[in-house]
């Protein structure tokens, strides 16, 4: 991981630092290092405010705030692995056709790229981009959408508790 940021948001020796239980008050931007897309951002709306540990930002891009001190503000260069973690062929499944549209509006067609979810049989979700459409089923890339991404990761941390 590479900090590419300086504090400029003036956190001081003082301040609160960011623990593995912290909660913590944010804003943040997450952009393609390769395209600089930008993925999301909240430093155009309100801050973010999420407990550390919780799943409510992925793991490494929760190391990256370790450490940090309200008031700082830094950008992280992420390697896929530091982020979202890399593809894992594994999760590329077929589903059938026939388990699709037990599930889905009769009219609904499958296209590569799309993003698609679907009831497990547990009661939760399922979620995955559609690879390839074939006549009897639907290749998904049940990866998250970022795996295998190299991402830049802004932050600027605003109150930690």
């Amino acid at each position: 991981m590479a900090v590419t940021g300086l504090d400029l948001g003036g956190g001081s020796a003082g301040a609160p630092v960011v623990v593995e239980s912290s909660f913590v008050t944010l804003h943040y931007r997450i952009v393609l290092a390769e395209s600089d897309e930008v993925m999301v951002s909240t430093f155009e709306e309100k801050p973010a405010t999420l407990q550390l540990g919780q799943g409510q930002l992925a793991e490494g891009l929760e190391r990256c705030l370790l450490g940090l001190r309200a008031g700082e503000r830094k950008t992280f260069d992420l390697a896929p692995s530091q982020a979202y973690g890399d593809k894992q062929p594994q999760l590329y499944r077929p589903v059938t056709r026939k388990t699709l549209m037990q599930h889905a509006d009769p009219d609904t067609t499958f296209e590569p790229g799309d993003y698609v979810h679907f009831p497990a049989p547990n009661g939760g979700q399922f979620a995955g981009t559609v690879v390839r459409v074939d006549e009897d089923s639907v290749l998904f890339d049940f990866n998250h959408p970022l795996a295998g991404v190299p991402l830049r990761f802004e932050v600027q941390v605003i109150g930690v508790l």
